[in-house]
């Protein structure tokens, strides 16, 4: 089993993923587009601490202050960031795959949330929730992609405007752009 960083930055042997409900002590954590000079129009509301953070790890700490429902989707999140990108995964009555194309991802972090009973595909996001950017979830979607931004940071298979160029489920340093996308949001967050 590997050893997952806390967020006091020690070692936690009984989970394989980090603690996701706060950033670590030290100031290495990239955080969300804000930190490039591209903010998401979306959190604009949130305070920096209610704003996610990247870890060096690549996986995401949730905010301290943030609901549950956040907390839970952030975890779920980073079960799966790092798997690579399959046409169709994640889309089982379980949501589990070996990889996850773009809405297997964002519906893996929703039911990790308990905001999404199954799976759903890009097109039928766009009437899923509520219309518009919401404060702690965005869903951004449209026929052909879907991303999700959750508590600032972006969480996408598009290596769009990520320096690092990598495919897959990943959380992602910049805000894409969001023009020909459809904004919504779980009701209530």
């Amino acid at each position: 089993m590997a050893m997952a960083q806390t967020a006091t930055g020690g070692t936690d042997a009984t989970s394989s993923t980090p603690a996701s409900t706060a950033a670590p002590a030290d100031t290495t954590v990239t955080t969300g587009g804000a930190a490039y000079g591209q903010p998401n129009p979306a959190t604009t509301k949130l305070t920096p601490e209610q704003t996610a953070t990247i870890l060096p790890t690549g996986y995401a700490a949730a905010p301290e202050t943030a609901p549950q429902e956040v907390k839970d989707a952030i975890a779920a999140a980073n079960e799966i960031v790092g798997k690579p990108y399959v046409y169709g995964g994640g889309h089982n009555a379980k949501f589990l795959s070996r990889g996850y194309d773009c809405s297997g991802t964002v519906s893996y972090a929703l039911h990790g949330a308990d905001l999404l009973k199954a799976p759903l595909d890009s097109s039928s996001f766009m009437k899923w929730g509520a219309k518009g950017p919401g404060l702690w979830f965005t869903i951004y979607t449209n026929p052909s992609h879907a991303f999700v931004v959750i508590a600032g940071l972006r969480l996408d298979t598009s290596a769009a405007g990520d320096p690092s160029g990598a495919k897959g489920p990943r959380w992602r340093p910049v805000l894409r752009s969001t023009k020909g996308f459809t904004a919504r949001h779980p009701v209530g967050f």
